[in-house]
């Protein structure tokens, strides 16, 4: 018998596993489509074919950050980028995405727990399980936006841009409402 390490630590109230931060992510393991992490009775994996794009799609399109966005980007969004499905069980409970070229730079986004499941400590895991996946290390930039979670992200060492004037952007805040529209008029989505 092992004696658990400091990444199984977990407190149960009432039914609900909280994780108690370890620090790191814990050990990772390769499955087919991707890579895990486990601990208690939560897992995170990045195998897409696990991914419940319908549900990731529906929560996004209520965000400040993605309103509307149709489940046919999601789905085109998951198929370029590193995506990051959170499980307690067999339900998904949160998500993330990494876009990058794997080498110098990666860009967060799109990062949710269910309201559900908010309270537990499995943001800052999913999270440490992000920056842990053996194809994003020694990046020379991470980056990525938050009006609402900044705490927990200076947590694992982000701060604020160091040259912001150096950075620009193209923003179309409409994208996502025509893409709806288009599918719509085209008997799509």
């Amino acid at each position: 018998m092992t004696t658990p390490g400091p990444a199984d630590r977990e407190t149960r109230d009432e039914h609900v596993t909280k994780l108690i931060d370890a620090g790191e992510a814990g050990p990772w393991i390769p499955v087919t489509g991707g890579v895990e992490w486990r601990r208690g009775p939560y897992l995170v994996s990045t195998d897409p074919d696990r991914l419940d794009l319908a549900g990731t799609a529906g929560f996004l399109a209520g965000t400040y950050w993605a309103p509307e966005i149709p489940e046919s980007v999601v789905r085109r969004s998951v198929q370029h980028s590193i995506a990051f499905g959170l499980y307690e069980g067999d339900r998904q409970v949160g998500f993330a995405r990494v876009t990058s070229d794997r080498a110098t730079f990666a860009w967060i986004g799109d990062v949710y727990v269910a309201e559900s499941h908010r309270g537990r400590g499995l943001a800052l895991w999913l999270m440490r399980c992000v920056l842990a996946h053996p194809e994003l290390q020694e990046l020379r930039r991470w980056l990525l936006a938050s009006t609402t979670a900044r705490g927990l992200y200076e947590r694992l060492g982000f701060t604020a841009l160091a040259a912001p004037e150096r950075f620009m952007e193209i923003a179309d805040r409409d994208v996502h409402r025509r893409q709806r529209e288009r599918e719509a008029a085209s008997g799509g989505g």
